[in-house]
């Protein structure tokens, strides 16, 4: 049944937005109700954002093809996930690339994930409990960088840990609505800013983010 559900989702709501095949692949393969709440997995397969607890959601299936598109991976990249949340996005990338590098600033939702990867047997997902914000895997540099949560400033701290010629998407704006961009680092000390579409995620909590509990101007 669960197959099923998983190659509708696929022709549904994403064949006709997707280009890349290999995307297609991997979210016909993943078992999308796995990274659910048990209640909610009669929903898993439609195209909803579904809550995973402590205020955090599940990303719509168009929303996670849409981003991990515009990261245009290779199997030879590093990736560096921001919002590991339920796991779900990590093990998308995780199928496209050598390895994936999460973050999670929650730890329930954090060591959630790490079994789901387990269970899986996804071997090329590494994953930390931390502020993702800043200092993320901070001796390494990535070939890509996706931030899965809504921020309210540019991300100057991760930018920097993009290569040369590397890709960042990131959700950014205010609490209720942000705008998705994309990030190219053209050379050492300059990077060319893309906006690709309006976008609705929780908010990035972190010393380069939302504070937790307050409002703050948007920093562009």
């Amino acid at each position: 049944m669960h197959i099923t559900a998983r190659l509708s989702m696929v022709e549904r709501y994403l064949r006709s937005h997707v280009r890349d095949p290999r995307i297609l692949e991997a979210m016909e393969q993943l078992p999308r109700h796995l990274f659910v709440d048990p209640a909610l997995q009669s929903r898993a397969y439609h195209n909803d954002a579904l809550p995973i607890g402590f205020g955090q959601t599940i990303s719509q299936p168009l929303m996670v093809a849409r981003m991990t598109e515009q990261l245009q991976v290779e199997q030879h990249h590093c990736v560096l996930e921001i919002g590991t949340g339920s796991g779900y996005q990590a093990a998308i990338l995780a199928a496209l690339c050598r390895e994936v590098f999460t973050v999670e600033r929650l730890e329930p939702l954090a060591m959630e994930a790490r079994e789901r990867f387990e269970q899986l047997g996804i071997p090329n997902i590494h994953t930390a409990i931390a502020d993702g914000t800043v200092n993320a895997f901070a001796e390494l540099t990535f070939d890509r960088i996706l931030i899965t949560a809504g921020g309210n400033r540019h991300p100057s701290s991760l930018l920097r840990q993009l290569i040369v010629g590397g890709i960042l998407i990131a959700p950014i704006g205010t609490d209720k609505h942000q705008t998705l961009y994309r990030y190219i680092r053209t050379a050492a000390n300059h990077w060319q800013r893309t906006p690709i579409g309006d976008c609705h995620f929780v908010k990035l909590i972190g010393e380069e983010g939302w504070q937790d509990q307050e409002k703050e101007e948007v920093v562009l």
